[in-house]
């Protein structure tokens, strides 16, 4: 009689660990705590910042492509971050954050189209989002979730890429680069 190994084969291991990988969920800031460079909101959005973007369907199709000139200023806890979007059709959009340190990594943040409030947590060099915005399509407006993530690259760069669902299907991505002169 054959002897048959008591140890998995590399293939059964291969399977195992990416069985156990799709189950492990979904990214938290914790996940990131220990990413350098630190991210910390006040520095990174103070004073002026470009970002260009876009916006993707649900079939990864750019819909959209835009850039955002932006101003932060800070008093305190306090900050506001200026948008202002130029879209590639011509038309432009403007956003202001009202931000607030709430403590141990956590954010709120108001704006006139975000229902309720945004809230936000960071850990080392990220920045989760989870909010609904008022989204004017069409003449018509919706809302949409957001959970939006940023990524601090370096002092002068951050990338960030948002998921926008609705009933918990997903309608789009927007996907950003950040850069500080």
């Amino acid at each position: 009689m054959a002897h048959r190994p008591t140890h998995p084969t590399a293939a059964v291991t291969a399977l195992l660990a990416l069985t156990l990988a799709g189950c492990a969920g979904a990214p938290v800031p914790a996940d990131y705590a220990r990413e350098q460079p630190t991210l910390n909101l006040r520095e990174y959005f103070n004073g002026p910042l470009t970002a260009h973007g876009i916006f993707t369907d649900r079939s990864g199709r750019v819909v959209k492509r835009f850039t955002v000139q932006m101003v932060g200023r800070w008093q305190g806890q306090s900050g506001v971050l200026e948008e202002d979007f130029t879209y590639s059709d011509g038309s432009k959009q403007r956003r202001v954050w009202r931000l607030t340190e709430l403590g141990q990594g956590r954010w709120r943040g108001q704006a006139d189209d975000v229902v309720g409030e945004a809230l936000g947590e960071v850990a080392g060099n990220a920045l989760n989002w989870h909010y609904t915005l008022s989204l004017p399509v069409d003449g018509k407006t919706y809302e949409v979730q957001f959970n939006d993530w940023m990524y601090l690259m370096d002092n002068r760069t951050m990338l960030n890429k948002a998921v926008m669902s609705k009933f918990g299907f997903t309608l789009g991505e927007v996907t950003l680069s950040f850069s500080k002169p």
